[in-house]
């Protein structure tokens, strides 16, 4: 399967992605979300730190990286979500849209 890896910068994400090459994968690109104007964002659902060295992690892997800026909002905390304005949910389903569109 060709995938899309979404990475912090961080250890995890890298371990993530030589456990789907390990199970046959094919890493076709690499998607990050970033704090505007800081080095780190207190997100709900997202790792910002080490963001700054991700374009140099998709040029030694010689892969497209695709980034989006998250202001770190989480406005919809409930059991079942809804499409929200200004979430960081939605600014992760446009990063993953413009993936899917390139």
């Amino acid at each position: 399967m060709r995938v899309v890896a979404m990475v912090s910068g961080g250890k995890d994400s890298c371990y993530n992605m030589m456990q789907c090459v390990a199970e046959g994968h094919e890493i076709v690109a690499l998607a990050n979300l970033h704090p505007k104007d800081r080095d780190e964002l207190d997100s709900f659902m997202y790792q910002t730190v080490g963001h700054m060295g991700i374009e140099i992690l998709a040029e030694a892997m010689n892969l497209p990286l695709y980034r989006r800026e998250t202001n770190g909002q989480s406005t919809q905390r409930g059991k079942h979500y809804v499409p929200t304005d200004n979430d960081e949910v939605e600014d992760l389903y446009d990063l993953l849209n413009l993936c899917k569109m390139k």
